[in-house]
């Protein structure tokens, strides 16, 4: 085991091979993949009649592009030169894969939320899109480029002295670090923001599957069903409900026993199959209602499918081959503490999936509402909590010792995101020339 000399010796080495201020540089190089190529290929083989939803949501503005083009960022970054210092990555740390969700204490947290592209990789990656993400949300707000500048530069501060704070920890102190959901308030300036901060809260506390029994089921001929809002929320079928029974106890086998045996207390009641978000749109997910107790004591699973990180082409192999696996053993290690019906399988025709609850008090905040002050202050709130994360999965001493003292980091990562911001421009308005081409349908978001 090296020591903490050692291990700051080897963040010192780093700098050796990508200065810090190199990371303010940002040049697309001449063979560049062109974006929406990249965003064709990555549709192949995703549920053809929700392409267009994808699309359509993407092409909404920048911001909803980037949150769609994490293949597109990752191929970006693989094309320079990285640390080395290796943590597991989220994937695809923007600003709305942070948020509130439930531990198993049901104590409300503030954390990273989510997973599918989550991957070993150099720190700086999440750190660079976290950043890119505050900028291009800045800007949508209308903030000036100096406040889009300082909010990206917050970012990266707050990652920083986090990540020197936790280095500074033993061992179990930095595996039980968490951010308690009431950190929220502090970011929140005057009554009114504070109203708003505690509504967000309050509606998190309230989103469990109970909830979600009154809002998304009906009665029918005296049997509970779930609402179907096509596109986004059809009827799975009789082939996919008959294979989703079969791969249940596959899933149940990678729960912990007393996990097994609570989610045997559960019958399967119905199922269908779910859009989800930007950048997951075409792949294939499911809800399952399930029954405890009685018809009102409800359960909702959501199986959605794993795929290849988007990562992965562009970093060495990971240690799991599962996709699945990788996405759950990616949570388990980097959240603060886990969903407890988290788990994987393999399903029809070898798809992989992983399971977890769709209602567990899970929340987000409002980013477009946010002004400059605001943005800039739930920007460190990320920062830090993305710091933590990578504390617990990575070498947080060598990562502190690589990141020094002073702002050199933060302000070249700062500079970074405000030319990829503008790239994020570009490649956005080639998706919606694209679109108006007929290259690509988008239909209206719904």
């Amino acid at each position: 085991m090296s020591t903490p000399v050692d291990r700051a010796r080897r963040g010192k080495d780093a700098r050796k091979r990508v200065p810090r201020s190199a990371h303010a540089l940002w040049l697309p190089s001449v063979d560049r993949p062109d974006p929406v190529g990249v965003l064709e290929r990555q549709g192949r083989d995703r549920l053809p009649e929700l392409l267009p939803v994808r699309y359509g949501r993407m092409s909404a503005s920048p911001f909803a592009f980037l949150r769609g083009a994490a293949a597109v960022l990752a191929a970006d970054l693989a094309a320079s030169p990285h640390t080395g210092l290796t943590v597991q990555l989220c994937g695809d740390a923007h600003l709305l894969n942070f948020g509130l969700y439930a531990s198993p204490e049901r104590r409300l947290l503030f954390d990273l939320n989510d997973f599918d592209q989550t991957f070993p990789g150099p720190f700086e990656w999440d750190v660079k899109r976290l950043a890119v993400s505050v900028a291009v949300a800045a800007r949508e707000n209308g903030h000036s480029e100096t406040d889009v500048h300082r909010s990206a530069l917050a970012a990266g501060a707050a990652y920083r002295t986090g990540i020197r704070r936790l280095a500074g920890l033993g061992e179990l102190d930095v595996w039980y670090e968490h951010i308690d959901a009431d950190s929220l308030l502090a970011f929140a300036r005057g009554a009114r923001g504070r109203r708003r901060v505690g509504a967000t809260l309050t509606r998190a506390r309230r989103r469990t599957s109970l909830q979600a029994l009154g809002k998304l089921t009906e009665t029918v001929d005296g049997r509970r069903r779930i609402i179907l809002d096509p596109p986004l929320l059809e009827a799975a079928g009789a082939s996919d409900t008959a294979a989703l029974r079969k791969i249940f106890s596959d899933y149940r086998s990678t729960l912990s026993e007393e996990r097994r045996q609570l989610l045997d207390r559960y019958r399967f009641t119905d199922a269908a199959r779910k859009a989800v978000g930007v950048g997951s749109v075409g792949t294939r997910c499911f809800i399952v209602l399930l029954a405890g107790r009685d018809a009102d004591d409800p359960l909702f699973l959501q199986i959605k499918e794993a795929r290849r990180s988007v990562l992965e082409e562009h970093l060495p192999a990971g240690p799991y081959v599962h996709p699945g696996r990788r996405v759950v053993a990616g949570q388990r290690l980097m959240q603060a503490a886990g969903d407890i019906f988290l788990g994987w399988m393999t399903g029809p025709q070898g798809r992989a999936y992983y399971w977890r609850q769709l209602r567990d008090m899970k929340g987000s905040v409002e980013v477009a509402a946010m002004g400059p002050g605001e943005l800039r202050r739930y920007a460190r709130l990320c920062g830090t909590a993305l710091a933590r994360a990578h504390a617990r999965s990575g070498d947080r001493i060598a990562v502190a010792s690589y990141l020094g003292g002073s702002g050199t980091f933060e302000r070249a990562v700062a500079d970074f995101a405000m030319s990829y911001a503008d790239q994020t421009a570009t490649d956005h308005a080639a998706l919606r020339a694209a679109v108006a081409a007929g290259v690509l349908r988008a239909a209206p978001d719904v």
